[in-house]
């Protein structure tokens, strides 16, 4: 029997005791034992500087209940906070919701502490000579707003950066980029660039939409699972558990991996390849797919376009050279390769192990490849499942949060910015003005990609001649984002010292507020957290939630949305950034946001959407299946939840949403699809249409391209549209027509507006056409070089990148004997991110209190390291940390492994936090950043840094 919700409110409690039991203070405490939770818990109550007053609730005061989702990673759970006198008081993980059915994990069971941490910046701030100074909020704003003008008038409005943040909503990262361009500059970006973004990439050139394509829950119908560059049960704990149930139904299990990771002793066949070999591994495993003729002919015939190319190159790729290159066995790899061709349907997972690659793009393209030669597309139990890590970090891309493009993908070109103009009811040379007007290396600001997060150090340090912009950064905005998962950390903290003004806004001063050594010019505005505010947020598999506001912003802290306001009445531009947006006092409404962005956003089916759908989702998780994310009755019947994009025609049209991309097996109306007709219909002279292939009813059983004024009238299908429709249409595509009666006739004759094409192994733009194999920047192998070099120096939108010039230095300087080992990062469960909110939590540091290196027994004993000593790690770029060694077999001899969550010390010095309410906002748990120590490296397409191979040297300290 499924349990349900039926109110919102909890029974209140009528015997009244004296004080509490010793169960309800371990349970209100979230411990069992002494330490750091116990000290902080104990501790709050005679910090009497605060100027938050410690607010005591009764016991037994009315319980309401709030609806909210868990922030800690992008499985999108579901929470019941509990809040009494305006206070969050208790929670509990959701039964009747269809993603978790009452699973939580350790950061998750933890969520309520955040929004009364004593950690938390509590008012506006500046660092003036050296000390911190409170500010009001209007003084602050007013500083911050003058400085971006006086830039803006002398520098351009390029020397002003703006990083946001997967922890907006997706009302606060829609408005994010608005303000950017309304300010005018493409230096906007977010956490997926140095995440996702080159799964965005490499899959969304596939086959059209660089997102997950199935959802979580589908994971219990495969029948094979190969994660590469992926530990979820460590990293997404509840995504673990649909792949256990698959598990339990006779799923196989093969991951990829140079740990024996904690998902790695779930799985069958364990494949511990060296970093930065996963395009050699799963050429390799094609080589014995090609070889037993277990590809999906079939698929091919129909679906796929270029596979010769991919044969040829596997064919490259035999046993005894994959185990050369990755140091995977023969015998593994094909024990590998027949239970995915044996177990079918069966289901990709990846993770950042795949993106943060130089080559990353092309990474997430093999795999993707792998499942067109397997035929596990657009079929429930298949397709590429894609874990985020935030949140938010898929609605945030979709938002267009990025450098490289604005909401919905259309990128910056000059039709991208007319449509989004006409969205936004602003005349397009009025959007234009706002931006730079010259050239600068042949690029124009407006339609120049900006500078990548990953990169924002560069825009400040590298000479100016070499950027194609006016100026360096001179301001930046940190907001949600923390610095010390950015690679190059010596160069990040000189870049801090070098800006004019550093503005911080989030919840905590993270390392932007910290790890510069400045005497002024450092702002930083107290952000609420995400449980303070109200808004929508998309989970990984592209279901959108509502989040209830759990209480009213801590403190002295505000909305996002009302300080980016305040902030935008300060430089002028509120009145055309919420033209048709309302605002309450200073804050923007989240529902009016909403209906702007659904009704821009036609590229990736967002104009199903409304308020009042996500909410009715929200309200009744009780009425969705956890098996098929269907609701069979009430309100929302026949809708899959969290209506997945594309969510076609308008709200009332009720679309259910499309939880499997690209299924031909059900019609588009209930959500079903094909691959996307992005790229054209043809490719040297030969069809990249699908062949034979099409959408359950759809009218043409074929291949046909995407929909346009002009396909209407060759069909015959334009009288269809009425005479308010066809004047909207006239010259537009089904992506650009705002009134969408291009859409709403190709659903009419159950046709996917965006066409029917094949998926292409192909990419013809990119700098390799096909995935090839490169060596790391810097790698381990020096005999590699020569047969696998990486991409010559190039320059990639307006910063020049070095690949060769660094490669060769492997060589010429011997860099791979004094850095010998192979140096790797990852996850935690007891941390997220940057880690500066999870360690500001007294139960979760208590679990996890030191930054540390795993190492390998014989490296160890090598190098005279016992277990626990203090070890020096320096990087090939010479970046040193100070930390422990773990001595463990999980790795391989050659290969170390940190956790990324880590800052607060740098070469072996802590840096020093400021106080807020006479309360230090350090961490309960600091050490060094495994970023001090990785070094160069991006990919050529989306400047993704990396992470995943590097060289190091360890030492006893």
């Amino acid at each position: 029997m499924k349990l349900t919700r039926k109110s919102n409110a909890a029974p209140t409690v009528e015997k009244k005791t004296l004080g509490i039991s010793r169960r309800q203070f371990m349970k209100q405490a979230g411990i069992t034992s002494g330490g750091i939770a116990a000290a902080s818990l104990l501790g709050t109550g005679m910090m009497r500087k605060a100027e938050a007053k410690v607010q005591t609730v009764a016991h037994d005061a009315p319980t309401e209940i709030k609806r909210t989702v868990c922030s800690a990673c992008a499985v999108g759970c579901g929470l019941y906070a509990e809040v009494q006198n305006g206070v969050w008081t208790g929670q509990e993980p959701a039964f009747d919701h269809p993603f978790n059915s009452g699973g939580h994990c350790a950061k998750g069971a933890s969520l309520r502490y955040h929004t009364h941490s004593y950690k938390r910046v509590k008012y506006p701030m500046k660092l003036e000579g050296g000390k911190w100074k409170k500010l009001s909020w209007e003084q602050a704003v007013s500083e911050i707003g003058d400085k971006m003008l006086e830039i803006n008038q002398t520098s351009g409005p390029d020397s002003v950066y703006f990083m946001g943040s997967a922890k907006f909503s997706n009302e606060g990262a829609y408005m994010y980029r608005k303000f950017a361009a309304m300010w005018g500059t493409n230096n906007v970006d977010h956490s997926a660039r140095i995440c996702h973004s080159t799964t965005v990439a490499g899959v969304a050139n596939t086959w059209g939409y660089g997102a997950q394509t199935n959802s979580f829950n589908d994971i219990r119908n495969a029948k094979n699972i190969f994660l590469i560059g992926a530990n979820p049960a460590e990293a997404h704990p509840v995504a673990m558990q649909h792949i256990l149930i698959a598990k339990e139904r006779g799923a196989t299990i093969t991951v990829a991996d140079p740990r024996f990771s904690r998902t790695m002793a779930h799985a069958d066949i364990h494949l511990p390849l060296r970093p930065g070999t996963d395009i050699p591994l799963v050429y390799g495993l094609m080589w014995h797919i090609f070889e037993n003729g277990w590809e999906d002919k079939e698929f091919i015939r129909t679906r796929a376009y270029g596979m010769d190319k991919i044969r040829e190159e596997a064919a490259r790729w035999t046993p005894e050279e994959v185990e050369n290159v990755t140091g995977v066995s023969r015998d593994a790899v094909y024990a590998a390769a027949k239970q995915m061709a044996t177990n079918r349907p069966g289901t990709v997972i990846w993770c950042m192990g795949g993106t943060q690659h130089h080559v990353g793009n092309a990474n997430t393209r093999m795999y993707s490849i792998l499942q067109l030669v397997l035929g596990n597309m657009g079929v429930s139990g298949g397709g590429t499942n894609i874990f985020r890590g935030h949140d938010n970090v898929q609605g945030a891309t979709d938002m267009g949060l990025l450098f490289d493009n604005l909401p919905g993908y259309y990128g910056v070109g000059e039709g991208a910015w007319h449509h989004w103009s006409r969205v936004w009811d602003l005349p397009y040379e009025s959007v234009k003005a706002r931006f730079d007007q010259k050239s600068y290396l042949g690029r124009s600001p407006m339609t120049t990609p900006g500078m990548p997060c990953s990169r924002w150090q560069d825009g400040v340090l590298e000479a100016k001649d070499k950027l194609a912009q006016k100026d360096n950064l001179r301001l930046a905005f940190f907001w949600g984002q923390s610095i010390n998962t950015e690679t190059r950390q010596m160069e990040v903290r000189d870049a801090l010292d070098k800006l004019e003004t550093v503005v911080v806004v989030d919840p905590y001063p993270t390392m932007a507020g910290v790890m510069h050594r400045r005497k002024d010019g450092v702002y930083l505005l107290p952000a609420a957290t995400q449980f303070e505010c109200e808004g929508s947020v998309n989970n990984s598999g592209r279901s959108a939630q509502w989040r209830q506001q759990v209480v009213e912003p801590m403190f002295e802290s505000k909305n996002d949305l009302e300080i980016m306001y305040r902030l935008a009445k300060h430089v002028g531009i509120a009145d055309t950034w919420t033209k048709h947006i309302k605002v309450n006092g200073n804050m923007p409404d989240p529902d009016d946001i909403m209906r702007e962005y659904a009704k821009g956003m036609r590229s990736i089916g967002y104009t199903g959407w409304s308020p009042e759908r996500i909410r009715a989702h929200t309200m009744n998780w009780g009425d969705f299946s956890s098996e098929t994310l269907e609701a069979p009755g009430g309100v929302n019947k026949g809708e899959t939840y969290g209506l997945p994009w594309p969510c076609w025609g308008t709200p009332e049209q009720k679309h259910p949403g499309s939880q499997i991309l690209y299924r031909t097996g059900m019609n588009v109306n209930q959500g079903g699809g094909n691959f996307r007709a992005r790229f054209g219909v043809e490719h040297e002279g030969v069809s990249i249409l699908a062949e034979d292939s099409a959408s359950v009813g759809a009218d043409i059983q074929d291949g046909y391209p995407q929909f346009d004024d002009k396909m209407l009238k060759q069909l015959g299908w334009w009288d269809e549209l009425t005479a308010e429709e066809k004047a909207l249409a006239e010259n537009r595509t089904w992506s650009t027509d705002l009134g969408g009666g291009i859409v709403r006739v190709a659903l009419a004759h159950n046709m996917v507006p965006y066409g029917n094409a094949k998926a292409r192994c192909r990419v013809w733009t990119f700098p390799d056409e096909v995935p090839v194999h490169r060596e790391p920047i810097y790698t381990s192998r020096r005999d590699l070089i020569e047969k696998y070099p990486t991409h010559n120096d190039m320059q990639v939108h307006r910063l020049p990148t070095l690949f060769k010039t660094l490669q060769d230095k492997v060589i010429s300087d011997d860099l791979d004997k004094k850095y010998p080992l192979i140096v790797t990062s990852g996850r935690l469960v007891e941390y997220e991110g940057g880690g500066e909110e999870s360690r500001s939590c007294p139960w979760l540091a208590e679990l996890q209190q030191e930054m540390f290196i795993e190492i390998n027994p014989a490296d160890a004993a090598d190098r005279g390291l016992r277990d626990g000593d203090d070890v020096w790690v320096e990087g090939a770029e010479g970046g040193r940390i100070l930390i422990k060694a773990m001595v463990t077999p999980r790795v391989k001899p050659g290969v170390t492994w940190m956790p990324y969550h880590f800052a607060g010390v740098m070469h072996g010095e802590d840096l020093q936090y400021p106080e807020s309410g006479g309360i230090s906002t350090k961490p309960y748990i600091v050490g060094e950043s495994a970023n001090t120590v990785m070094t160069y490296g991006y990919d050529p397409v989306t400047q993704m840094q990396e992470t995943k191979a590097s060289l190091c040297q360890i030492a006893k300290a």
